[in-house]
């Protein structure tokens, strides 16, 4: 079962940035006190749980507690910050993103397999 890895600090989101070059990866954001973000959560686990891409890396980002991870992400990869919010990525370029209630397995799976 694949299973994501928390980013907490910038210099994280720098070698996960960094290693987008050799392989795509999905940042989940995440807020711990938000209904919605913990259904998306939800979503992402149950996604991972199945038979996810295993040639994309995993990732989820508590955007209270890391703050300065989530706003860097933002700026890096240019996209209004929001959550519960997922990206995917290859080549340090977004590939694609959504939010709120559009964070389901179903979406996830249509556009990583």
């Amino acid at each position: 079962m694949s299973v994501w890895k928390e980013l907490t600090t910038v210099e994280q989101w720098q070698e996960v940035l960094d290693r987008s070059a050799d392989k795509p990866t999905v940042v989940l954001k995440h807020s711990t006190t938000c209904p919605v973000s913990a259904s998306a959560l939800e979503e992402y686990e149950e996604y991972l749980s199945g038979k996810p891409n295993n040639d994309v890396d995993y990732y989820l980002v508590k955007v209270i507690e890391s703050r300065p991870v989530s706003n860097q992400i933002a700026e890096d990869l240019a996209i209004k910050h929001a959550s519960p919010q997922i990206l995917y990525f290859k080549n340090k370029e977004s590939i694609w993103n959504t939010s709120h209630w559009s964070v389901t397995t179903k979406h996830i799976t249509a556009v990583l397999d």
